[in-house]
């Protein structure tokens, strides 16, 4: 049966984006086989796609939001303003929470590297009741991986959703399940060379090692950064490169991890010889020549709950384009790598395991070309097509769950915002904004992206 679906992106979406948009256009492109999708997007957007309709709104305005999803069977969304979810909840629209992104989990280790401060516990727990109330009022959710499931069972059992699920289904499937992140079902084709030859200090026989996507605060470039140093020292060869530091949504700023990179580059003086930084962001569509140039594709992070949760969707594009990769243990993909053959994933923080590993790869041509035969039969296993199965069925089947916004989570929720507010702009700022939300008017769009992403 077709079914009237919205898709809400949190994230920008267009030809630059980072993961949650990509996965949010992904989501209503491949809906559409079957449904008529609606797809919204936070910022003007240079994406047309005749399969959707895409429509600019404020996906963080509860009045927009009321509105917006008003008339739909579905509605698909990584978040939602908490009174919107709770609206939702008491009509016939169902509510499909995507919780690939922990998000309350993402930002303790966002900010575990920087000084704790009052204003980082308010956005902290402005985050975790919306996060609750997601979990109260959704009438089905899924995730990114087994480990992920069983971690927002947990949530759901505190919040009273799995008795109820559990009596009409035991494997709770219809309540939460599995979609993974995806890549193309055909793998990127070479085009003009874009590294190799072309950026000033990687020459065309010059080996590159491609880190995928920005810096952020839960990763760790700094040992990956010393471990090049360290091989450098050695031969004249190796180049690392990393793909993006401006991330294309306007409100996620610059971050401490991103700053202490570019500081050690520079004290060892690899910058631009050694090691390179794109400045920008590359176009979601000619990501894929850069991985075609990649001898070796390479991420690392730490150990902490982060990292148990993670997701590391970078790494689909290595396995998109069979790049063998170096990467850290303690997720599910590192955990796919190691099981599969694809690479090697070390233990976090060793820089002699980094040099080692990359030196014996970068050597041996047929230890990686025996990685890229072992990824091209794993590759069809992680297509979209494929990967999207349990939502398509939960839009064509799920049914509403009876999740409801209980008045003392609300309560909580407009308490937590309050003080978000003091904490971020004063007692006359956090006031102005309190008569002007009576008033019907809202702060300027980039103002609420930063508090929502910071």
């Amino acid at each position: 049966m077709s079914r009237n679906v919205l898709v809400v992106a949190n994230d920008h979406v267009g030809s630059m984006m980072a993961g949650p948009g990509i996965r949010s256009l992904r989501f209503a492109t491949e809906l559409a086989r079957d449904h008529t999708v609606t797809l919204v997007v936070p910022f003007a957007t240079d994406i047309t796609d005749e399969r959707i309709t895409v429509v600019q709104d404020d996906p963080w305005d509860a009045r927009r939001m009321n509105e917006r999803v008003s008339g739909f069977d579905v509605v698909v969304a990584q978040k939602l303003p908490v009174m919107t979810m709770g609206r939702l909840a008491r009509s016939r629209t169902l509510a499909i929470y995507d919780l690939y992104a922990p998000l309350a989990v993402e930002e303790l280790a966002s900010h575990s590297r920087e000084r704790r401060t009052r204003r980082a516990d308010a956005a902290w727990r402005l985050t975790a009741v919306t996060q609750e109330a997601a979990l109260q009022c959704g009438d089905a959710f899924v995730c990114a991986n087994e480990r992920q499931r069983d971690f927002w069972l947990g949530c759901l059992l505190s919040a009273g959703r799995v008795q109820a699920a559990y009596a009409a289904d035991r494997s709770l499937r219809a309540l939460i399940d599995v979609v993974p992140f995806g890549i193309e079902d055909a793998p990127p084709t070479p085009s003009n060379p874009v590294l190799k030859g072309v950026i000033p200090g990687i020459e065309p026989g010059d080996k590159v090692l491609l880190w995928g996507g920005g810096i952020w605060n839960w990763f760790d470039p700094i040992t990956v950064i010393r471990a090049v140093d360290r091989i450098a020292a050695q031969r004249n060869d190796v180049r690392l490169y990393f793909l993006g530091l401006r991330h294309p949504n306007p409100g996620v700023a610059e971050m401490e991890m991103e700053r202490r990179a570019i500081a050690l580059v520079d004290e060892l003086g690899l910058k631009d010889r050694v090691v390179f930084f794109n400045e920008s962001w590359v176009a979601y569509e000619a990501r894929g020549q850069y991985y075609l140039e990649a001898d070796i594709g390479v991420t690392a992070h730490f150990d902490d709950l982060e990292t148990r949760l993670a997701y590391r969707t970078r790494l689909l594009d290595c396995l998109w384009a069979a790049v063998p990769i170096v990467t850290t243990s303690g997720d599910s993909l590192g955990s796919l790598v190691q099981e599969r053959g694809l690479g090697v994933a070390l233990p976090p923080g060793d820089i002699d395991a980094w040099v080692s590993t990359l030196t014996n790869l970068l050597d041996n041509e047929d230890d990686r070309l025996g990685i890229r035969e072992r990824i091209a039969r794993v590759r069809s296993e992680l297509a979209w097509s494929r990967a999207i199965e349990p939502l398509r069925a939960l839009v064509e089947a799920a049914t509403k769950a009876g999740g409801h916004l209980s008045s003392r989570l609300a309560a909580r929720y407009v308490g937590a915002r309050a003080e978000n507010a003091l904490r971020r702009h004063g007692m006359f700022g956090a006031s102005s904004r309190a008569v002007r939300a009576l008033a019907g008017r809202t702060a300027p769009l980039e103002e609420r992206v930063r508090a929502q992403l910071r």
